[in-house]
């Protein structure tokens, strides 16, 4: 075992002792886990789960068995205030997607109140998030009709004809909103959000680049918070002056990134919410952006932690109700730090919660290196727009019960001291070890390498993906708690497998880059694989450099070299840079590969390389042409390692395949091949 693995062992038993040493004392976040209050509620701490869709009502808008277990799992968690995912307050003209909760009407009330109870039971406090698309709905799941909004003014991400509504239209909606809230109440919820945020219906009322209206409701400032006023007094007149609402707000709309200079800005989310806090709003939820602006909303994992706390601290300079503050925070560390300078009074956070439903105790039980950090990969978010017309639930790439704790609510523990060898320490490996362990096993993992996560120790390498790094921490550290055997730089032959007696062999043998053998020259000395570049293996500087194929991993392997000073030209066979990847994913490493200067060719086929000269068919014409470079960087996906299956099935009765060796993919197949392979042995 080398000096790496070893030292980063040691450092997790130190912990752990600190852990047995400090279990009893009070928790070191003592500003996190201070009470707070919004409106008449108090909290037991300053954690929020922020609203994240999850898809797992009911088709008919209902709270489901799985809805209500996936937010006991986080009240359990010892979150301080659950607030819900976009609840809808009109059926015909106001949904959001297939799946989607509603407060529409009566029938919703015993569903939600079921669903309070649950979570109270847990010792939990719950808010409904109300919520109407407006522009950024689609018309498919409305009836097919055209989209009311504030204005005709379309949204450029989903596309649909929008319409402007009436003025009776508009008031109809705030008693929509009003009587929504009434429902909510009765069903026992500790009170409501007013989704005023991310460019949805109450956000373009307030918004000039999507409020054109000349009626009551737009034109002025005055006018066009005036829909948003209507629905607060509203609330507070029905529901009584001490039902908690809390204000989700974009304030700032980063719309000057796009050009356009009629959006909201921060001066403007100050005077806003102002007024709110005028009306009698209890907090403020800040948050930013719209769909057009949608990285600054939903962050992929470029943007740093806290990076936008600076709204926050504006907000809560301006006001005296509380401030809840979601930009990224993760570290509990950060989190409590950031309370105790004062900069916000609550840390707020979805995908957070989403990874790891722990959290909270975990940082209150002083155990906060042990917390299943998000990495903001946004494989949550891309399943969510696919959930829109599958109506499927939506995924985490690094938790795979979220969202399916109704499902995997039985680990059996039958293990019995079973021995089960795993082939590969990557991703699926460690997490089949993890759950394995925890199931009474005793796995054995082989390693051929010098240590353990695999192609995540490529994945971490290129410009801002440290975050991936947490994800092998987190792994690491559970199966050495759980006490499971690491064979380092060992490749086990049948025999040595045959003398531990395992009762299943698990495969997890990775992938290893595609090398076309049918184009000529593919094994030139100036030729490499993304693999030889980010492991460090092959160092390139100052050089002219290609990339072969736009796939993430070779945009990302770009944006590797182009920050050590290579001159860079990413070519892709399709139509389309970025064929098959997220488009908020592509839209963030594309303006970093822009200001790179790195040029991306579409429709360009590699044929053959002759020393530094590589040749292309251009697709769209027939021609030939070649172009000069001092490497060529060779990013056409992966094929599985199967040289061990066939020899593995012949010699053992229950055999395994998992993570890229079964099927390459991304984190989320690993993690979900090696999970349920081992939660169903």
């Amino acid at each position: 075992m080398d000096d790496f693995y070893m030292n980063r062992i040691q450092d997790m038993v130190k912990n752990i002792m600190k852990d047995m040493q400090n279990s009893e004392e009070q928790s070191i976040y003592k500003n996190l886990f201070s009470k707070g209050k919004i409106g008449s509620l108090e909290l037991k701490n300053r954690i929020v789960m922020t609203p994240m869709e999850n898809c797992l009502n009911n088709k008919d808008a209902t709270v489901s068995d799985e809805m209500i277990a996936f937010y006991v799992e986080r009240a359990k968690g010892g979150i301080g205030l659950i607030i819900t995912e976009v609840t809808r307050v009109n059926d015909e003209n106001g949904v959001a997607d297939r799946q989607q909760l509603s407060a529409a009407h009566d029938k919703y009330i015993p569903g939600l109140k079921k669903l309070a109870d649950a979570v109270h039971e847990n010792g939990g406090k719950i808010f409904i998030q109300l919520h109407h698309p407006g522009r950024q709905g689609f018309s498919e799941v409305n009836g097919n009709k055209p989209m009311m909004a504030p204005s005709r003014t379309q949204c450029n991400v989903v596309h649909q004809e929008t319409r402007e509504m009436t003025t009776k239209e508009a008031e109809g909606l705030v008693q929509d909103f009003i009587n929504a809230a009434c429902r909510v109440k009765a069903a026992g919820i500790d009170g409501v959000e007013v989704h005023g945020a991310h460019g949805y219906l109450i956000n373009q009322f307030l918004s000039p680049y999507t409020n054109k209206r000349t009626d009551k409701y737009g034109g002025s400032f005055e006018n066009r918070i005036r829909f948003i006023e209507e629905i607060v007094i509203g609330i507070r007149e029905k529901c009584g002056q001490d039902y908690p609402v809390i204000a989700r707000l974009s304030v700032d709309e980063f719309l000057r990134t796009k050009g356009i200079e009629d959006g909201i800005l921060l001066k403007d989310g100050v005077k806003i919410a102002k007024h709110l806090e005028k009306i009698g709003v209890d907090a403020i939820d800040v948050s930013a952006g719209i769909y057009e602006t949608m990285n600054v909303s939903w962050e992929p994992t470029s943007f740093p932690q806290g990076w936008k706390l600076y709204l926050a601290e504006e907000i809560k300079k301006s006001i005296n109700i509380p401030v809840i503050s979601a930009a990224v925070i993760r570290e509990a560390a950060y989190a409590d730090k950031i309370i105790g300078e004062g900069r916000t009074d609550f840390v707020g956070s979805a995908r957070l919660h989403f990874a790891d439903p722990e959290w909270s105790n975990k940082a209150r039980e002083n155990r906060a290196y042990e917390s299943r950090l998000c990495i903001s990969c946004l494989h949550c978010i891309e399943t969510l727009f696919s959930g829109v017309a599958t109506g499927n639930p939506i995924e985490c790439s690094i938790n795979i019960q979220a969202g399916k704790e109704f499902k995997y609510c039985n680990m059996k523990k039958n293990g019995d001291g079973r021995v089960v060898v795993i082939l590969g320490a990557g991703p699926s490996g460690l997490e089949a070890a993890r759950v394995l362990a925890m199931r009474k096993f005793k796995p054995i993992i082989f390693e051929k390498s010098d240590r353990i996560g695999g192609q995540l120790n490529l994945a971490n390498k290129p410009p801002k993906k440290e975050k991936i790094s947490w994800l092998i921490n987190y792994l690491q550290l559970q199966v050495h708690k759980l006490g499971v055997e690491i064979r380092l730089n060992k490749i086990p032959t049948i025999d040595e497998i045959k003398k531990l007696s395992p009762y299943a062999v698990f495969v997890a043998e990775g992938s290893s880059p595609i090398i076309p053998e049918s184009i000529n020259g593919i094994h030139g000395k100036n030729v490499f694989t993304i693999v030889d570049v980010l492991s460090g293996k092959t160092e390139i500087y100052n050089k002219k450099a290609a990339v072969i194929g736009s796939g993430m991993t070779g945009l990302e392997t770009a944006e590797f070299l182009a920050s050590k000073n290579n001159d860079v030209t990413v070519f892709e066979m399709g139509d389309n840079i970025g064929p098959g990847v997220f488009f908020q994913n592509l839209t963030d490493v594309q303006e970093r590969l822009k200001e790179h200067n790195v040029k991306m060719i579409t429709k360009h086929k590699l044929i053959s390389i002759k020393n530094n000269t590589a040749v292309f068919e251009l697709l769209s014409y027939g021609e030939i042409k070649e172009y000069y470079f001092d490497y060529i960087i060779i990013s056409l996906g992966t094929s599985s390692n199967k040289d061990l299956i066939d020899e593995i099935s012949s010699n053992f009765y229950t055999v395994r395949v998992i993570g890229d060796a079964k099927n390459p993919g991304r984190i989320r197949n690993a993690m979900e091949t090696g999970f349920e392979s081992a939660y169903n042995l």
